[in-house]
């Protein structure tokens, strides 16, 4: 009996400790990280430059896999069948928490199949005017938008994508009817919106910056619940009579759930650091972003509040399929 006790008290305790052993060993093996958009984006771009430092720490080769379509749903797909190892990394966007509230039946869950690790970097949503509106402000461009209801025209990325639902998120706030027109990623919303095809859109400042010092187009306003660092002159939607609005647009990375703690913590610690290195920070303010990291448990708070605000938005605005 005593034996029979001792043997079980040893296998206890092997068994303990094989799963600390293995994140210790980790990574073993090359990582990959899925990137639910199409090459040379925006996100695309952070994630190669994250993934060649993630590499480097380490030591372990890091390849971006671009798995774009059905706003995002294939590349939760992806992730969602690999094994729970972290080996499979995950950069996940504003779409991935607008996706429940425009696809009733999803192929997962986007809260409990998938385990948060951190959230990366923020740039916020800016009113962008064709220069040919007779407007200087915010509070001018909804006083035109009421007089004019469902007659402006507000260009997107795409429908659900971050610059559609800030738009969506803005005529609620506002109480104005813009009229949406969806194309097929950001770099033809910026040209619809120099020829005057649409007038305003919600998009990413820094980007728009080259041409609003041109002076064809006009930036009212920006998303940001504070005034923006790396564009501190322009004053915020909210600040200017729209309380209550804020529109960042952001990136993160998650892991299939089930990925042991120990792991998720590494990776954590290893894409914080990622972000504060100077080359890194650099890139992310030449695309108008900022790092803007949250532990495992502050990001799924964040994921969450992030679903359930644009239930909210796409109920308002009769999005939901």
């Amino acid at each position: 009996m005593k034996r029979l006790a001792a043997f079980c008290l040893l296998t206890s305790a092997f068994c303990l400790g094989a799963a600390p052993a293995h994140a210790q060993s980790y990574p073993s093996k090359p990582l990959r990280i899925v990137v639910p958009l199409a090459p040379g984006g925006g996100n695309d771009t952070t994630a190669r430059l994250i993934g060649a430092r993630l590499s480097s720490s380490l030591g372990q080769p890091v390849v971006v896999e671009n798995r774009p379509g059905a706003a995002g749903v294939i590349a939760s797909e992806t992730v969602f069948k690999a094994p729970a190892d972290g080996y499979t990394l995950f950069l996940v966007s504003t779409s991935f928490t607008s996706a429940p509230a425009l696809v009733r039946k999803l192929p997962f869950d986007p809260v409990n199949d998938f385990a948060p690790v951190t959230r990366l970097a923020v740039v916020p949503g800016a009113l962008i005017v064709h220069a040919s509106l007779p407007v200087r402000s915010v509070k001018e461009f909804i006083a035109l938008a009421r007089s004019r209801p469902n007659d402006i025209t507000f260009g997107s990325a795409g429908i659900g994508s971050g610059s559609h639902l800030g738009g969506e998120l803005f005529k609620i706030h506002a109480g104005v009817d813009l009229l949406h027109v969806p194309y097929k990623g950001s770099a033809l919303v910026t040209i619809a919106l120099l020829s005057g095809e649409v007038t305003c859109a919600f998009t990413n400042p820094i980007s728009s910056m080259p041409h609003v010092k041109a002076g064809r187009i006009r930036n009212l306003g920006m998303g940001s619940a504070e005034r923006w660092p790396l564009l501190p002159e322009y004053p915020t939607i909210a600040e200017s009579g729209v309380k209550g609005f804020e529109h960042i647009i952001w990136n993160g990375m998650s892991v299939k759930a089930g990925t042991q703690p120990a792991i998720v913590e590494r990776l954590h610690s290893e894409l914080v650091k990622a972000t504060a290195l100077p080359e890194v920070v650099k890139h992310m303010a030449a695309d108008g972003s900022r790092a803007m990291t949250q532990s495992p448990a502050d990001f799924d708070a964040f994921i969450r509040g992030e679903i359930a605000k644009w239930m909210r938005v796409a109920k308002a605005a009769g999005l939901q399929r």
